[in-house]
């Protein structure tokens, strides 16, 4: 896949989901978190997503916050866990 921001283009492998099987999505990360482009999940009703908000160890009582499946192309495609809003 190949996609397009502020003027760089950048070839990713086209990669799905594997708790949903849904086609991950190209996300351009923050500059200060030190990644580039990486893929992302953003089926609202993938298993990872809709029960990670009970995942997360020490987090306030109303905290809506939860974790999207991603991968990072620079490290390999390697997953990790992408803070998220749950709704």
């Amino acid at each position: 896949m190949k996609h397009t921001y502020a003027g760089v283009t950048t070839e990713l492998e086209d990669r799905v989901c594997p708790h949903c099987n849904t086609p991950l999505e190209p996300w351009v990360a923050p500059p200060q978190s030190g990644w580039g482009v990486i893929l992302v999940c953003n089926n609202n009703e993938c298993p990872h997503y809709t029960g990670s908000k009970e995942d997360i160890e020490n987090k306030r009582d109303d905290s809506h916050l939860g974790c999207r499946y991603a991968e990072n192309p620079d490290n390999g495609y390697k997953p990790f866990n992408l803070l998220a809003v749950c709704r």
